[in-house]
């Protein structure tokens, strides 16, 4: 009887607009998890999404709607920072400081601290590690990310990255058409923290600060590309009587059949000139991609790193990169808590990981620095030749060292002795 009226109730939610808003957190939680997929997990309608130019006033929309505090809606706002993610340079700088975070070494401890080898291994052979990596890290730059947790035929862990749009971490509400009312308290179901888990940063995002910078880039290509176009292949004049109609006819036949060109007729008595702001290169437009560029670095890597070519040097990359090993270094920390405090007690829970092990990045090493030490140490210090294969990849084996015990040292005094009395006497009396 219960179940034929959660399903009578699922059918009224699901078409009612708004219906949910009118009954108490239970009902809402029932209807949540009748409308999701198999096991009461989250289920959204994918969306056609159109192309549409973006400016500056549509981020400050979004912005508006994204900061609403009586209902606050993302999906404008994530639209929008999805598209300016198809920048060139903040992909490269985004990628370029989430890789060194991923492709990190990392080991998984037991309860005595003791790195345990075979599982350790094991996860980082897991498709699911590198998924989950990038859902966590991709926090700071988004703002917040959600995942969906399954396991196929083969027990193989499935990670699902839920749209943004589809989220309002503002109020925990899950919308299936983000365009719709009817929503879910995502974090009311059973399912949240181990089929369901929310890496949230608490902000908007870094990208939501490089929306203008993307946007007057792309402003600038644009205004280039036109001049290009213009300055390139400047148009072409012709001056002939355009109140005879026989001379204006032959004269654009003539323009049509000389090129591709821009062109267009004047009359005798006209005249036309360029503009002098026209005879550029396009410095203008360069130096403001150049600026928009500048200023996306900085939001990402903390420094401009490669890029000024003409005016870099060694010293300078070498102190950008430092400023950048400081945000992956605190990237990594981000990690490991989330992964001790959410990620693994979920993958506990569902079976996949087994309970008493915890997640740390193995400590960073300078092996140039490692490299000089051990060539000072050799002479003194006897270094194991399996340490030095794990910590440089150099296969090494021992010398054949000479005997030194007491009778071959004694054996080669007495050669000596016999050699210098050969000088003096020709023959050495025995001993």
């Amino acid at each position: 009887m219960n179940s034929r009226f959660d399903k009578l109730l699922s059918s009224r939610v699901s078409r009612l607009l708004g219906f949910d808003k009118y009954i108490d957190r239970k009902v809402t939680l029932t209807a949540g998890k009748l409308i999701g997929k198999r096991g009461g997990k989250l289920n959204w309608n994918p969306k056609a999404i159109y192309r549409t130019r973006f400016d500056i006033k549509s981020w400050s929309q979004a912005q508006d709607m994204a900061n609403n505090v009586d209902t606050p809606r993302n999906y404008a706002l994530q639209i929008l920072l999805e598209e300016i993610r198809l920048d060139a340079l903040l992909t490269s700088q985004i990628e370029n400081r989430k890789r060194q975070t991923i492709s990190a070494p990392f080991s998984l401890k037991n309860e005595k601290g003791d790195v345990d080898e075979e599982k350790t291994n094991w996860l980082k052979k897991q498709k699911a590690y590198k998924e989950l990596m990038n859902a966590i890290l991709e926090m700071h730059y988004m703002g917040y990310s959600i995942v969906e947790l399954d396991l196929n035929k083969e027990k193989e862990l499935v990670v699902t990255l839920v749209p943004r749009t589809n989220f309002t971490p503002q109020n925990g509400r899950f919308y299936t058409d983000y365009t719709d009312e009817k929503y879910t308290l995502y974090r009311e179901l059973p399912e949240y923290g181990k089929w369901i888990l929310e890496f949230d940063s608490g902000e908007t995002g870094i990208c939501n600060k490089a929306v203008p910078h993307v946007l007057f880039k792309r402003f600038s290509q644009s205004c280039w590309s036109e001049l290009c176009e213009i300055y390139g292949i400047p148009p072409r004049v012709m001056k002939t009587n355009t109140q005879d109609p026989e001379m204006l006819n032959r004269a654009e036949s003539m323009m049509k059949d000389m090129g591709a060109a821009a062109w267009f007729i004047i009359d005798e008595t006209e005249s036309f000139e360029f503009a002098k702001n026209v005879d550029t290169n396009g410095d203008l437009y360069k130096n403001l991609i150049k600026l928009c560029n500048d200023e996306m670095s900085l939001l990402i890597s903390g420094a401009i790193i490669g890029q000024d070519t003409a005016h870099g040097n060694r010293s300078k990359e070498e102190a950008s990169h430092t400023v950048l090993f400081d945000l992956v270094k605190s990237d990594k920390e981000t990690a490991e808590m989330i992964w001790n405090h959410t990620v693994m007690p979920a993958l506990v829970k569902i079976g996949w990981m087994p309970a008493g092990l915890s997640f740390e990045f193995n400590p960073e090493e300078d092996i140039d620095q490692l490299f000089d030490f051990t060539k000072g140490l050799l002479p003194f210090k006897n270094v194991d030749n399996e340490w030095i294969k794990d910590k440089f990849g150099v296969e090494v084996s021992d010398k054949e060292t000479e005997q030194t015990d007491e009778k071959q040292v004694k054996k080669k005094v007495d050669q000596a002795i016999q050699e210098r009395l050969s000088l003096f006497f020709g023959e050495a009396p025995e001993s």
